[in-house]
C-alpha cells in the first residue's frame, strides 16, 4: 500500500497524518483513522486520569496480526512540544540509566500517539509532581484461559468488600481482555515499595482464604486453575493498561472503568469497544471522574496527628506575618457566624468553593496554605472550558474552619449574605513558577479538574481551566431527564412533589449573556421567545444550564398548549412578535445541572432547587417551579384547576439527562367525558375492515365538561383512535356501522370530513382526556368504554 500524508490542525499543533485506511483490526475491519478518532473523542474523559504520568506504549504498525513492541522511550522524531519526563527504572536505576517517558497533555498528544499505531497506552502509578510517590494500589484480578468472566467480577465484589473493611474506596475497570483492575486511589505520600508491601500484606490473608480460587504465584504453570491476584503491578516501573486504553485484541476492546452496578450486570468485557465507549460516555459519564476525592492515607498510617489551634488574638502568633489579622479587622464575631481567627494545622491540601450572594454575587476560591486559607474571589466562577479566562481577584486569608463555613452573614456586616459551600475537596500544585503563577488540580466529588493561575497585577489574578470538560454543558445537546407514568400520587417523606406544566420542554443554556433554548427533541427555538433571551434581568449566573417548560398562560393563570404551540409555529421577525404580543411566554424552571464552573447533576434535587432558586431573579420572564412536600394537596387542586398533573420527585436523587427513571414519578390528571358518536373516520391498515377514529360531540358548551343531552347544538370534540383492542374495535364498529348515515351534524368541517362517514348521534361513549386545546377539542383523548345506558331508548 503506498504510504499517504495529510495535515490536520489539532488545537495549536499542526499533525501529519499517515495511512489513515490501514487496517489494525482485520477481522473488524477497524482501521486507523477510527483509531485517532476513537482517541480525540474520548480524549476530555481520558486526558484527566493520565495526565502528567509517564506513558508507555504497545504499537501495532501492521495491525493486531503484525509485530508489535513495547516502547516506553520517546522516540528521537517525536515533536518539541510533546511533554516528557525523565525517570528511573526501578532498580536498574543503579547505575543511573533513566527513561525518557512521554506524557499526555491535551487533544493533539493523543492524536500524534494514535497517529504512530499506539493502540495501548500504559501508565506509571505516579503523577507530576510526585514522580517517586505512588497515587493508587492497584490489584489486578488476572485468571486463566477460559475463565468465566462473571467469576472474575464476582472476586471483585469479594476483594471491594475486604478492602473496604480498611476504609478504603474502590474503583473497578475492566483490563479489556479477561481481567478486571480493582484500584484503591491514595493520597502521594508514599513510595512505591512502601505501597507495594502494603498491598501484598492486604492481599496475602485474602488469598488464604480463597485458596481454591486465588493465588499470588506469578508463574502461570504454578497457577493452571487459579485467579492471580497480581499485586506485584505496584512495584518500581510497573505499568498498568490506561482507563480507556483501546487493546490490541480482536473486537478493539477497551479498559473500561465501571460502576459496580455496571460491573455486577457484564458478562463480556469486549462490550465495551472502539465503537461502543464513545457512546457509553456519552449516556453514563465518566464513573471515575471523582476518584481523586476518595484518596487515602495508606491505613497503617492513618493515625494524623492532633490539629493544633494557634490563637490569633493578643498573643499574635503566626505561621506568617500578619497572615489572618485582615480577617479578623473586618469581621465583629459577636454579630457574624463566621469562625474566629485561629490558624490550625491541618494536612495543607484543603481547598474550597463558596457561592457568595453579597452585594454582588461571586465565587470565593480558598486553597489551604501555611495554616490559612488563600482566597480569591471570582466574579463569574470557575471557567468551564479551556480558552476562557475568569477574573479572580485576591483577597484576606481566611481561617481553615472557613472550609465547611455555611451560613447568612448579617446585613450590615462585612459579606454580607448568604453563602454556600459549592464544592470542596483536596488540591494539589502541579507546577509553581517564578513569576508566582501556578498550576493546580481540584480533586473533589463535586468538581475534578487542573487550574492555571497567575497575577496581572495587584490584586487581580487571571484563573483559566487546563482541560476540555468530559461533557461540555452549555455548547454539547444534553437532553433532559424524564419520568415513568404513575396513576396514583407516591406518599412518604421521602418525595416531593411539583406541578406538571403543559407546554413546552426547554433546556435553557446561559452563558456571558446570551440564553439559548432548546426543545426536547434538541431543535433550538431561541428566536421565538424574545421575552426569554434577557439573561442579565433572569439570571443571577454566568454559565449555567436549566431545565424547564415554557408555557402560555390564561387569564386565570392556567397554561394553554395550543398557544405555545402557536409560538413555536410563527414565522419571521413579524409574526414573533405578533405571536409574543398575543400570547406571551414564561418559563418554569425546576431543575439546574450545571452552574458556574461544576456539574450539579449528581447534588442532591433539594441542593439543586436550592442553586435554582438563588440563581433566578424575581420579577422576570423565568419563574422557580414551587415544590411542595404533600403530594396529594397538590394533586387534588391540580385537579381542581384543571392542570395536567404532578411530578414526584424523590428526595436525594440526581439528574439523569436523556434517561427515564422512577426517580421521578408523573401523575396526570385525566378527566373523563361522557360523548355522543356522530361519526367515524375510514380505517386503513390494520383497521381496514373497521374505522380509524371515532368523531365525537357533546351536547352544549363542551366546556362545561359534561355532555347534556338535548342541550342544543352539537359541539365538536374531535377524534378518539387510541385504547380499542380487537375485540373491543369490532363490536363498536358494529354498533356504529348499523346507524343511520346523515348529514354531517356539525358546522365545523374537519380536515378529512370527505374521508368520514356520518352517523344519527344516538350513541354514547366514555373517553378520557387530558384537557381542552384553545378551539374546544379534547387533547389526548382515549375511548374507555360504551356506555348504552345513555341512549335515548334508556333515558
Amino acid at each position: 500500500m503506498a504510504k499517504t500524508k495529510q495535515t490536520t490542525q489539532v488545537g495549536k499543533h499542526k499533525i501529519d497524518l499517515t495511512n489513515l485506511e490501514k487496517v489494525l483490526w482485520p477481522d473488524d475491519g477497524f482501521v486507523k483513522a477510527e483509531l485517532i478518532q476513537y482517541y480525540l473523542t474520548v480524549a476530555p474523559t481520558m486526558i484527566p486520569h493520565i495526565k502528567g504520568r509517564p506513558l508507555s506504549f504497545v504499537r501495532f504498525p501492521d495491525g493486531i496480526y503484525g509485530e508489535n513492541f513495547f516502547q516506553k522511550n520517546r522516540p528521537r522524531y517525536s515533536p518539541d512540544w510533546l511533554d516528557h519526563e525523565k525517570m528511573g527504572d526501578g532498580d536498574d536505576d543503579e547505575g543511573g540509566r533513566k527513561s525518557d517517558y512521554l506524557l499526555a497533555t491535551d487533544d493533539a498528544s493523543m492524536v500524534w500517539f494514535a497517529n504512530h499505531a499506539c493502540i495501548e497506552l500504559h501508565q506509571i502509578h505516579a503523577r507530576r509532581p510526585h514522580f517517586d510517590k505512588s497515587d493508587y494500589v492497584v490489584f489486578d484480578l488476572d485468571p486463566p484461559e477460559g475463565y468465566p468472566f462473571p467469576d472474575v467480577a464476582a472476586l471483585a465484589f469479594e476483594l471491594k468488600e475486604y478492602l473496604e473493611g480498611h476504609d478504603y474506596h474502590c474503583f473497578a475497570k475492566t483490563t479489556g481482555r479477561k481481567g478486571v483492575h480493582v484500584v484503591v486511589p491514595l493520597e502521594p505520600r508514599y513510595s512505591f515499595d512502601e505501597v507495594f508491601n502494603t498491598a501484598k500484606a492486604l492481599a496475602q490473608p485474602f488469598v488464604r482464604a480463597r485458596k481454591t480460587n486465588t493465588t499470588l504465584e506469578i508463574r502461570k504453570e504454578k497457577r493452571t486453575d487459579k485467579v492471580l491476584v497480581d499485586v506485584y503491578r505496584n512495584r518500581p516501573s510497573q505499568t498498568i493498561v490506561a482507563p480507556y486504553s483501546l487493546r490490541g485484541s480482536v473486537g478493539a476492546p477497551v479498559s473500561m472503568p465501571l460502576t459496580w452496578e455496571q460491573l455486577e450486570v457484564l458478562k463480556n468485557p469486549v462490550d465495551y469497544n472502539i465503537r461502543s465507549v464513545p457512546e457509553a460516555l456519552k449516556v453514563d459519564g465518566d464513573p471515575w471522574e471523582a476518584m481523586p476525592a476518595f484518596a487515602v492515607r495508606l491505613h497503617t498510617d492513618r493515625k494524623a496527628p492532633a490539629k493544633k489551634k494557634r490563637n490569633v488574638g493578643k498573643s499574635r502568633t503566626h505561621k506568617t506575618p500578619e497572615q489572618l489579622e485582615d480577617y479578623e479587622k473586618k469581621r465583629a464575631f459577636d454579630k457574624t457566624p463566621e469562625p474566629g481567627a485561629e490558624l490550625l494545622d491541618g494536612e495543607g491540601n484543603a481547598f474550597v468553593v463558596h457561592r457568595h450572594h453579597a452585594s454582588r454575587l461571586h465565587y470565593d476560591l480558598r486553597l489551604e496554605k501555611d495554616g490559612a486559607l488563600r482566597s480569591w474571589a471570582i466574579p463569574k466562577g470557575l471557567p468551564p472550558r479551556p480558552g476562557v479566562k475568569r477574573l479572580a481577584v485576591i483577597v484576606e486569608d481566611h481561617p481553615l474552619e472557613y472550609l465547611t463555613f455555611e451560613g447568612e452573614i448579617p446585613k450590615g456586616e462585612y459579606g454580607a449574605g448568604p453563602m454556600w459551600v459549592y464544592a470542596m475537596g483536596k488540591y494539589e500544585t502541579t507546577k509553581d513558577k517564578k513569576d508566582g503563577s501556578f498550576y493546580f488540580r481540584l480533586q473533589s466529588k463535586a468538581l475534578t479538574a487542573e487550574y492555571r493561575m497567575f497575577n496581572t497585577r495587584g490584586k487581580d489574578w487571571i484563573i483559566e481551566r487546563l482541560e476540555a470538560p468530559q461533557i461540555d454543558w452549555l455548547q454539547d445537546k444534553i437532553e433532559p431527564m424524564l419520568a415513568e407514568s404513575r396513576p396514583d400520587v407516591p406518599g412518604g417523606s421521602e418525595w416531593i412533589y411539583e406541578l406538571k406544566w403543559d407546554g413546552v420542554r426547554a433546556m435553557v443554556s446561559v452563558e456571558e449573556g446570551e440564553i439559548r433554548i432548546r426543545t426536547r427533541s434538541q431543535r433550538d427555538v431561541t428566536e421565538h421567545f424574545p421575552e426569554l433571551q434577557l439573561a442579565d434581568e433572569s439570571f443571577r449566573a454566568s454559565a449555567a444550564l436549566f431545565d424547564g417548560e415554557i408555557v402560555c398562560l390564561d387569564d386565570q393563570g392556567k397554561p394553554v398548549f395550543t398557544d405555545v404551540m402557536g409560538r413555536l409555529h410563527a414565522r419571521g421577525e413579524k409574526g414573533i412578535e405578533r405571536a409574543k404580543s398575543r400570547h406571551p411566554a414564561v418559563c418554569y424552571l425546576f431543575d439546574c445541572l450545571y452552574l458556574d464552573g461544576r456539574s450539579l447533576t449528581n447534588d442532591p434535587v433539594e441542593r439543586r432547587r436550592e442553586w435554582l432558586a438563588d440563581a433566578i431573579k424575581p420579577g422576570g420572564s423565568y419563574r422557580l417551579s414551587e415544590a411542595v412536600e404533600d403530594g396529594a394537596a397538590l394533586f387534588e387542586a391540580a385537579k381542581t384547576l384543571g392542570l395536567e398533573g404532578i411530578v414526584a420527585k424523590e428526595s436525594g436523587a440526581g439528574y439523569l439527562p436523556g434517561r427515564r427513571s422512577s426517580n421521578w414519578l408523573k401523575v396526570k390528571v385525566r378527566q373523563t367525558l361522557e360523548c355522543r358518536i356522530i361519526g367515524y373516520t375510514e380505517g386503513k391498515g390494520d383497521r381496514a375492515q373497521a374505522f380509524g377514529a371515532l368523531h365525537i360531540a357533546v351536547d352544549g358548551e363542551p366546556a362545561a365538561g359534561k355532555g347534556k343531552k338535548g342541550a342544543g347544538e352539537l359541539q365538536y370534540l374531535g377524534k378518539v383512535g387510541g385504547g380499542f383492542d380487537d375485540k373491543t374495535l369490532t363490536k363498536v364498529f358494529a354498533e356504529v356501522e348499523a346507524l343511520e348515515q346523515i348529514e354531517r351534524p356539525i358546522k365545523q368541517k374537519p380536515v378529512d370530513d370527505v374521508h368520514s362517514v356520518w352517523v344519527d348521534p344516538t350513541l354514547f361513549c366514555e373517553v378520557q382526556y387530558a384537557s381542552y386545546t384553545n378551539n374546544g377539542t379534547l387533547r389526548e383523548p382515549v375511548f374507555l368504554r360504551m356506555r348504552p345506558d345513555l341512549s335515548p331508548e334508556n333515558v
